[in-house]
């Protein structure tokens, strides 16, 4: 998060990608690469490599199919524990677990939480743990009324006889569910889809972070050329840099011109041009292309897609409007001629009363909560400097409307101002609490009396000071559309480090895709950082 300064420093990325360093034995020492437990495990990292999203997703599936299971036994037994009358068998429920277990698996494909994939902080697959909760509780009981055993008096089994029905009840009788809705309890549902939905999140969580630990290291990874050397393709490297658990290993550049590679520069190096692409692939075993050459002609583009769909490259084309389609746009056709078109961007009245709403009670319980912080920080930011409690500055909010935000001071009032702000926790200027504050972001607490006033949310893009907005470009005031949030998503992301508007599509993404649900996760999340002490200095 940005603290008292005027604008931000980029810290420098230490990670690099590239093919790891291969080590050779030292003279006289025996190789072991040819002994038989070397020879094995080889052979087991090769087959990893080559087969590692089939078995990511199929121990996907088998962990979600479990955590399914253990949300509907725990349902069970919290309705059990406090219930006053006699207590179920947990087999009446049995065939009602594995159904619900079913359809959870089927409703969590069908919302995408299967798709190798993944969105921006995996935001959406979040919000498609949601809805595909709800859909299966839905679905599931459906099937208990559709499925359950009816009973059917002499009359009306004689009238049967020798109709289609007669030849149908076989199969009825083998889907039936031996389950009386009558007797299933109401709350076991309710209980075991709450689990569900709370279980699937923290699950789908560490499953997330275990998969990054594994890209990070290097496990699983695809290698990935940039075709391009231009603008486009150095923003698709940075991204690459800053995240490097995409699970994708940047071999390097391709230029699309014949003599271009000498003007590559940077931390990537230069493979070679288009002339030779299909040698480079080999070479370096690509799995994916991402093609940036937003000048290039029809002809041009078609040529190298075609040449990398021979080589059985996924590739993937950045438009030189990528901007444009990270909004909501739609895609017609005007007699077979493709048009993009921006959506209607007008917010819901349902949604702007759902999100004020809940910024006035998460800002009412964060004061509860944290009353005794603010009152310890305000005493302790007395005694160690002279000076006001809280640090104000103004800042531009929606629609371009300047306000004055509230934090608590951090600096020493003599070495504060409009200045850089500190690019380490040693920096002279920062007082000794206001160094504890800042790495677990509490001195932006006070930002809570802003969103009370209506002048910011709890989430949205981070205000900025006037003499940026100033130099705003068209792209950059489309940040202004919305209210000035607490936190975002540039805060929980690989990026955080870098200045705000230097990460304009954090925000598009949240301004574009905002709801209720959205926020309540980058909330979550927020949390999360700063349980780990991930602020700023």
């Amino acid at each position: 998060m940005e603290h008292e300064r005027s604008g931000a420093q980029t810290k420098p990325v230490a990670t690099k990608l590239g093919p790891a360093p291969v080590s050779r034995p030292a003279a006289g020492v025996e190789s072991i690469a040819t002994t038989p437990l070397q020879g094995e495990v080889t052979w087991l990292g090769t087959f990893v490599r080559r087969y590692f999203e089939p078995l990511v997703l199929s121990i996907q599936v088998m962990v979600d199919l479990a955590v399914v299971l253990f949300a509907c036994w725990l349902g069970f037994q919290t309705r059990e524990a406090f219930v006053t009358s006699p207590r179920t068998e947990l087999s009446a429920y049995v065939n009602v677990f594995l159904l619900t277990g079913a359809v959870c698996l089927v409703t969590f494909h069908a919302f995408g939480l299967y798709s190798p994939l993944k969105s921006l902080l995996n935001i959406e697959e979040f919000k498609a743990i949601t809805k595909s909760t709800v859909v299966s509780f839905l679905v599931v009981h459906m099937l208990i009324v559709f499925l359950a055993p009816t009973p059917m008096s002499a009359e009306a089994q004689a009238r049967r006889q020798g109709s289609i029905y007669e030849w149908l009840e076989p199969l009825h009788r083998w889907i039936d569910l031996d389950v009386n809705p009558l007797n299933y309890s109401r709350i076991v549902a309710l209980l075991a889809f709450a689990w569900i939905l709370v279980l699937m999140m923290a699950s789908r969580f560490a499953c997330f972070k275990a998969i990054q630990t594994l890209h990070r290291r290097g496990i699983g990874n695809r290698n990935a050329l940039i075709i391009g050397t231009g603008p486009a393709a150095r923003r698709l490297e940075k991204k690459f840099l800053l995240v490097p658990t995409l699970g994708l290993n940047l071999a390097g550049f391709v230029s699309d011109r014949p003599g271009g590679v000498s003007a590559v520069s940077g931390r990537t190096r230069a493979l070679g041009s288009v002339e030779n692409l299909e040698d480079l692939i080999k070479v370096h075993k690509i799995s994916e292309a991402f093609v940036t050459i937003p000048e290039a002609t029809d002809e041009e583009l078609m040529a190298i897609i075609e040449r990398l769909e021979r080589a059985g490259v996924v590739f993937h084309v950045v438009p030189h409007f990528y901007h444009l389609l990270a909004q909501r746009v739609r895609i017609h056709s005007l007699d077979s001629v493709p048009l993009v078109t921006r959506r209607e961007r007008s917010a819901s009245l349902p949604g702007i009363l759902a999100k004020r709403v809940l910024d006035i009670v998460g800002s009412l319980v964060v004061i509860v909560l944290c009353a005794p912080l603010f009152l310890l920080s305000a005493i302790m930011i007395k005694r160690q400097s002279p000076g006001p409690v809280f640090f104000m500055q103004t800042r531009v909010g929606q629609d371009g409307k300047p306000f004055r935000i509230f934090k608590f001071r951090t600096m020493h009032v003599h070495l504060s101002g409009d200045a850089p702000k500190p690019s380490n926790s040693s920096d002279p200027r920062i007082t000794r609490i206001g160094k504890w504050l800042r790495r677990y972001s509490l001195d932006e607490l006070p930002q809570i009396l802003n969103v009370l006033r209506g002048e910011m949310s709890l989430v949205g893009p981070r205000p900025e000071m006037a003499f940026i907005v100033d130099h705003y470009g068209a792209l950059e005031r489309e940040r202004l559309r919305v209210k000035p949030g607490l936190t975002g998503l540039w805060q929980i992301s690989y990026a955080r480090g870098e200045a705000i508007h230097e990460n304009i599509d954090y925000d598009l993404y949240y301004i574009e895709n905002q709801s209720f649900l959205l926020d309540l996760v980058i909330l979550a999340l927020t949390g999360f950082a700063v349980i780990k002490g991930t602020g700023a200095y």
